[in-house]
């Protein structure tokens, strides 16, 4: 529903609803780099915090404040960001586990953590994720013994 006199173009934003927000994570052993973009792939802002609660939830409030965080692609989700996907997952975000870039890429481009954490949100956005983290609570091996 348009107000009278007022004009949309077909295709544009009413303004009804607001767009998803997709965070991309380059993760390390002390801090985390993340890009959030729009469901449009437009670049909405970048933040590094510690590998902390407390960094992880100043983390999603910042995020939060572009709108609703929707997805969120992090590198390494068994290594150094396995405490950030906990904290997502806990807080009902999507995570998907992202590649880490290929060193031929790196060295074509030069190695950016701000960069890679773009490239990890645009992954979520073209659907090319490795997938879902595994949960912590799972056995990731078996004993077929006597």
């Amino acid at each position: 529903m348009t107000v009278a006199g007022s004009k949309q173009r077909c295709g544009e934003d009413s303004g009804i609803g607001t767009e998803e927000v997709v965070l991309g994570v380059d993760t390390h052993l002390e801090f985390h780099v993340a890009v959030a973009l729009d469901g449009l792939g437009r670049r909405l802002g970048e933040l590094a915090v510690p590998t902390t609660e407390k960094g992880y939830e100043g983390l999603l409030d910042w995020a939060e404040r572009f709108g609703p965080l929707g997805r969120a692609g992090v590198e390494g989700t068994s290594s150094y960001g396995a405490g950030l996907a906990r904290h997502l997952k806990a807080a009902q975000i999507p995570v998907f586990e992202v590649e880490r870039p290929k060193r031929r890429h790196l060295r074509r481009r030069g190695k950016s953590d701000s960069r890679d954490a773009e490239a990890a949100a645009r992954a979520v956005l073209a659907g090319q994720t490795a997938g879902v983290p595994k949960s912590g609570g799972t056995v990731a091996w078996r004993w077929f013994g006597c």
